[in-house]
């Protein structure tokens, strides 16, 4: 039974109690109730107090994170906890389990996938090829080592030639597409320079409908010779046809309807979140949202000003806490959050293991960047500059905002994708981006928003600067940045690694 955390004393014990857990058992098994599953060392977990609030902060497969720990239950075989984030619009159930019983889920979840990579295997041999001989049929590596894969790997072998197919085998949903394209295309490179003959010649993707709309418009982006060998197919809810869909050229996307944006008006910005700002302009700044502003300290939001009626208030608390409404009462719980980022949210702070410190690297660095755009490329105009820019409402097909969309002096649009850790989705997150920029550019939507004022937009299709610190590039990044279409101009940045305390460019160069 789930032990609520309603006061000081019982936050305090749940943290002793869970410490000597995660001290006792050197690795464990993290699920959240959404399904997904990775496995983690006991020094990949911490759980702290701030604010008087039970805090848990681990690192996934997307980059660190912190939950808010509100109940907690050990039954001694698995550690329950209920959290939240994103000021509680997200309330998972974590589930912990220590290696040793970690290790028979695996098994049984790894032997379930096996069941679903044999089924996809044979319906392609059935239904698309009949007579073709599956050779091979296996999973893809895990995030890590002993994880079972979420990725079907078949090879289907005929007469004169192999076929490679993949195929998700658990549950996927629109954002998953840029993972399993990219898993996919690295898989298919790869057998196609070890094989011998008959030679593999194609690729055949077989998913769901949900990831089947985000699929094909990511294919159109490849290079045209390359995306002549592969072939999608659609599999209905039972697992039993196969309905092939043609993949549409890069000049079929441009017809689709589109939603205009609206204009943008001078930054205008409230008495309060000014106020806020004087206190560390170096590192606060401020994003206008719908219902109000955003306060970031380099780039963590840390703060909300709403006007409700005639007056402003502001609700403060990072994410995963409880948010605070800033009055005379809560001042001094204030005045703690402003010193602890003050301490841990700085360049130079002595424990870079902080979760203040880890949390957010991304944001930090369009932080910074949003500041001097031109420390990146000096040709871009520094005002204005949209971070987390939406091309579409909602988050329909696995789309995400950009991180930067700046002007070039000479007018030319440049979309521009930040990672501060190696991720194998950026070449095909940035190819995505540029499409959906330049969709709107060809329909006049960004001159007529008035989105860089007065200036002059180029006809030229959009830049793409993909940056990340030098040593965290993706080793499968320049791979997949040559088979994206020569016409989407891609560039790499690779910039210093203590970017914190300042962004300086060591590399740039053209990738495909």
């Amino acid at each position: 039974m789930f032990e609520r955390l309603t006061n000081s004393p019982q936050i305090e014990t749940a943290r002793l109690r869970i410490s000597e857990l995660f001290a006792t058992h050197s690795e464990w098994f993290h699920t959240l109730s959404d399904g997904s599953t990775h496995a983690l060392r006991s020094g990949e977990l911490e759980i702290n107090i701030s604010q008087n609030r039970l805090i848990l902060s681990c690192w996934t497969d997307k980059g660190a994170r912190s939950w808010r720990i509100r109940a907690w239950e050990w039954n001694g075989e698995k550690l329950l906890l209920q959290a939240s984030r994103r000021m509680g619009a997200e309330r998972p159930i974590i589930e912990l389990v220590p290696r040793a019983s970690a290790s028979a889920i695996a098994a049984t979840i790894k032997a379930a996938r096996e069941i679903r990579c044999e089924q996809l295997a044979k319906l392609a041999a059935d239904r698309l090829q009949p007579g073709a001989k599956v050779e091979r049929a296996s999973l893809s590596p895990g995030i890590r080592r002993g994880q079972p894969g979420r990725y079907a790997r078949i090879l289907l072998r005929l007469k004169h030639h192999r076929l490679a197919v993949t195929g998700p085998v658990t549950a996927s949903k629109p954002g998953d597409v840029d993972e399993f394209l990219s898993s996919a295309l690295l898989w298919f490179e790869r057998v196609r320079e070890r094989s011998r003959a008959p030679y593999v010649e194609q690729l055949w993707l077989l998913v769901e409908t949900e990831l089947l709309k985000p699929l094909t418009q990511r294919l159109a982006l490849l290079r045209e010779s390359f995306r002549r060998s592969i072939a999608v197919y659609e599999l209905d809810q039972g697992w039993t046809e196969l309905v092939e869909h043609k993949c549409p050229e890069l000049e079929e996307l441009w017809k689709k309807r589109l939603s205009r944006f609206r204009p943008v008006a001078p930054p205008a910005f409230s008495e309060s979140a000014r106020a806020i700002m004087a206190d560390a302009p170096h590192a606060i700044d401020i994003l206008r949202t719908r219902h109000g502003e955003t306060l970031r300290y380099f780039g963590l939001p840390f703060a909300r000003v709403r006007r409700v009626m005639d007056s402003e208030l502001v609700w403060f608390g990072l994410e995963g806490s409880r948010r605070r409404l800033l009055e005379d009462g809560s001042a001094h719980e204030w005045n703690s959050l402003l010193d602890d980022l003050h301490k841990h949210r700085f360049p130079y702070a002595s424990d870079n293991r902080h979760a203040l410190y880890r949390t957010g690297g991304e944001a930090w660095l369009e932080s910074l960047l949003r500041r001097d755009i031109s420390k990146l490329d000096p040709g871009l105009i520094v005002a204005p500059l949209h971070a987390q820019f939406r091309t579409s409402r909602g988050g329909h097909f696995g789309v995400r905002p950009i991180d930067l969309l700046a002007l070039r002096q000479d007018g030319r649009l440049v979309v521009i994708e930040l990672k501060v850790s190696e991720d194998r989705e950026h070449v095909l997150q940035g190819a995505d981006y540029w499409q959906r920029v330049e969709a709107h550019r060809r329909r006049g939507h960004i001159w007529r928003a008035r989105l860089f004022g007065e200036r002059r937009i180029s006809p030229e299709s959009p830049l793409v600067y993909l940056v990340a610190p030098t040593l965290r590039v993706h080793p499968s990044f320049q791979t997949l940045a040559r088979l994206i279409a020569p016409n989407i101009e891609m560039y790499r940045f690779d910039i210093n690694e203590d970017w914190r305390a300042g962004v300086r460019v060591m590399r740039r160069m053209r990738v495909n």
